[in-house]
């Protein structure tokens, strides 16, 4: 947390109250050169900010995969200038998919706009939610306004029911992620993250993070993503291949989709 405000002051300052930049004195900037000063930095991020982003609305509800929700928040948050708010059906308590309570003090009947909504994902509290006419009818409100409407893993599925999915290009969770878009009148695509206008879906839990940096940097660009990956150490090497269904054993693959069958049955 300490690492983050310090961050976030200082690119408070010098965004917000650093000196005019005089763009024709300080000639062509190389991202590469070994010392940057500050203006330079200023004019890099300013050459290539390409909008500003006020709300950000992330949609909790009992079930919801911490990572889901949090991998994003944490990236989101470093937006300067940005509020991101954790919004439930009704204020109080929810409670993750491992347990984790969270006290959530902003309701969908209070929120009538966002820039950004993301919906994370989960197992049968994402079924759960993705079968509430009034959260769906909140959905399809806020998208009609938002700049971008998101959703990690199963998060889709809630799209989907929303209606937000037909026509377009998306993916979602592994499990049976071919049969869950299309179902959806959506054209599924075996990636990371995809962006089809003003929708972005990403793939199972961890690939949030990488739909959120992509966010940022379609909002501020590639410099300013660059020091919130650095800032938040983002350079990930897992000590094994795997972690999607083409590096996985078929085995392996198989015995976790009996086990999504038996927790999802039918659902």
């Amino acid at each position: 947390m300490g690492k983050t405000v310090i961050f976030n002051l200082a690119f408070l300052f010098f965004l917000s109250c650093g000196p005019k930049v005089d763009t024709n004195k300080l000639g062509q900037i190389r991202e590469d050169d070994p010392i940057l000063t500050e203006q330079e930095v200023n004019k890099l991020i300013d050459s290539e900010n390409q909008m500003s982003v006020g709300t950000i609305g992330i949609l909790v509800y009992d079930g919801f995969f911490n990572l889901d929700a949090f991998g994003p928040h944490s990236v989101l948050s470093g937006l300067i200038g940005t509020e991101v708010l954790l919004i439930a059906e009704k204020k109080g308590k929810v409670k993750t998919s491992s347990g984790v309570e969270i006290y959530v003090d902003n309701s969908i009947d209070e929120v009538e706009q966002l820039d950004i909504l993301l919906i994370p994902g989960g197992t049968t509290g994402t079924v759960n939610t993705s079968k509430n006419d009034k959260i769906l009818k909140w959905i399809r409100k806020i998208d009609s306004t938002s700049t971008f409407t998101t959703s990690v893993c199963t998060g889709a599925w809630i799209l989907g029911e929303a209606g937000l999915l037909q026509n377009k290009k998306a993916t979602t969770n592994w499990y049976r992620a071919k049969d869950r878009i299309e179902s959806y009148g959506g054209k599924f695509l075996q990636e990371r993250y995809v962006r089809d206008g003003k929708l972005w879906t990403s793939a199972g839990v961890s690939a949030g993070i990488d739909m959120s940096l992509a966010l940022v940097n379609a909002i501020k660009g590639e410099t300013y993503t660059k020091l919130l990956m650095l800032n938040l150490e983002y350079d990930p090497k897992p000590p094994v291949i795997g972690g999607s269904v083409n590096n996985t054993n078929k085995g392996l693959v198989n015995y976790m989709s009996q086990m999504y069958d038996s927790a999802l049955g039918s659902k």
